[in-house]
């Protein structure tokens, strides 16, 4: 046996044993971030933090790619572990490597390629702040590589019921970001270019890290040269559960780019205002997107298993457990928000718009994290077109809500974080209207209960 199989005992404890070092290991990655929002705040000013906080929404649409067909492959891995069928796992994952580690290089090409004129003319950047922008992302470009490598890494070890181990690396590279953020900007004086550097090392570090362990901790993944061969129907089933995963991501990357575009209208005040409340609003956000990582691994195996019970249970007991967290640090955000933001070192007026958008997400965001994990059920039972619909159409109000109300007398530039009441409340509708309608039991139907199955095992 390897890994920790979910197809058997209580559900939510899988799930919070699971969601736990997943959520863990996203605080992580975001504490990084924003360590280099607050080191480069105090040490190069609040130009170069507005900078970085602009590429935000463009370098998200990279990352969209690696997390959407990492999932997509580590979908088909849990599958084919929850059938037992050593042989498939090994296949899917060594394609999955060899996909991940392609996109990586195309995606960093691409990016070098069109940065400076998506900045300018897409994302409208302020002039005073165009160039540092660009030699941010430039430089954390070379970094993509390592940042696709580690997640199908991760994905593969998540796939097998393997969440923990994910955190230790993350703590590897949080530690090798922060010691460099403060060697390359606060002594060196490197700015951005020593943010994005630094940055690019962390990536590097959890991804070696990650790969040493998979394949020293699980013979299955110990792949030898002849083991990448090329399998075309195992690329078109992770493209195919991959890319809605993507789509929606990608989406989710174009739409924030477009708001941030609004936010640039009001000027750099503003700009740099969005850039800390928006690196609050992840945080908060952070459990529910750990829970649907960890449904859709809980959905593939017992998909695999064929026990769709579980199934409909665990989607149920994942909602429960996102919305009592995600009230805790709501309530918790509310009172200390104007202590947190002053850690980043804003102008008086920045501040201030920025400490009224934490408090209004504090509102707003319950109803994202009532209905965003969800989406794992829908990954995991080969439905990843939703999360895709949801996403067009939750960001397409959100947008078109911007320019409506962005320079009216009703909310005018309140509307940069009271946006999000109008597309949430459309996901809402949506992503339950379709589970209520049993339509992601599609193709499942003949699946046998967990009674039917009850004392079997899952072992290799």
């Amino acid at each position: 046996m390897y890994g920790k199989p979910m197809t058997e005992g209580v559900p939510w404890k899988h799930l919070l044993r699971f969601a736990a070092p997943v959520l863990a290991g996203a605080l992580l990655q975001h504490f990084y971030g924003v360590v280099d929002s607050v080191v480069i705040g105090r040490f190069s000013g609040q130009d170069s933090l507005a900078a970085v906080g602009t590429t935000s929404t463009f370098s998200f649409f990279f990352l969209a790619i690696a997390l959407g067909f990492s999932a997509g492959n580590g979908v088909l891995v849990a599958q084919y572990y929850g059938a037992n069928d050593r042989e498939k796992v090994r296949s899917a994952a060594s394609v999955g490597i060899m996909l991940l580690f392609a996109l990586g290089v195309l995606a960093t090409l691409l990016g070098l390629v069109v940065a400076r004129p998506a900045f300018e003319y897409f994302v409208d950047v302020p002039a005073e702040i165009l160039d540092l922008t660009v030699d941010y992302l430039v430089v954390y470009l070379f970094g993509l590589v390592f940042q696709f490598g580690y997640n199908i890494f991760a994905s593969n070890l998540r796939s097998v019921g393997d969440s923990a181990s994910t955190l230790y690396f993350l703590i590897a590279a949080s530690l090798v970001n922060v010691a460099l953020d403060l060697l390359f900007v606060a002594c060196f004086r490197w700015g951005v270019v020593g943010a994005a550097a630094a940055t690019d090392v962390a990536q590097a570090v959890s991804c070696g890290v990650a790969y040493r362990y998979m394949v020293r901790k699980y013979p299955v993944f110990r792949f030898k040269r002849a083991d990448y061969k090329w399998n075309w129907d195992v690329v078109k089933k992770t493209f195919s559960i991959g890319t809605p995963i993507a789509l929606h991501l990608a989406i989710v990357s174009i739409g924030m780019t477009v708001i941030q575009r609004g936010v640039n209208g009001f000027g750099r005040v503003m700009t740099a205002s969005f850039t800390v409340g928006r690196q609050l609003e992840l945080f908060l956000n952070f459990p529910s997107h750990a829970l649907q990582t960890t449904l859709a691994t809980f959905t593939g195996q017992n998909v695999g298993a064929r026990r769709l019970d579980r199934v409909k249970l665990g989607g149920r007991q994942t909602i429960e457990i996102s919305l009592t967290f995600t009230v805790v640090l709501s309530i918790f955000l509310w009172f200390f928000a104007a202590s947190i933001v002053g850690w980043f070192n804003l102008e008086p007026e920045a501040a201030g718009y920025c400490v009224r958008h934490v408090r209004a997400i504090t509102i707003i965001n319950l109803v994202l994290c009532s209905y965003l994990p969800m989406f794992g059920l829908f990954q995991g039972t080969g439905h990843s077109a939703i999360p895709a619909i949801v996403a067009t159409t939750a960001l397409a109000l959100r947008c078109l809500s911007m320019y409506v109300f962005g320079h009216s007398a009703i909310i005018g530039y309140a509307i940069v974080w009271w946006n999000g009441i109008f597309g949430f409340g459309a996901g809402f509708a949506i992503t339950w209207g379709y589970y209520f309608s049993g339509q992601w039991r599609r193709g499942l139907e003949n699946a046998p209960t967990d009674s039917a199955r009850e004392g079997e095992k899952t072992a290799f």
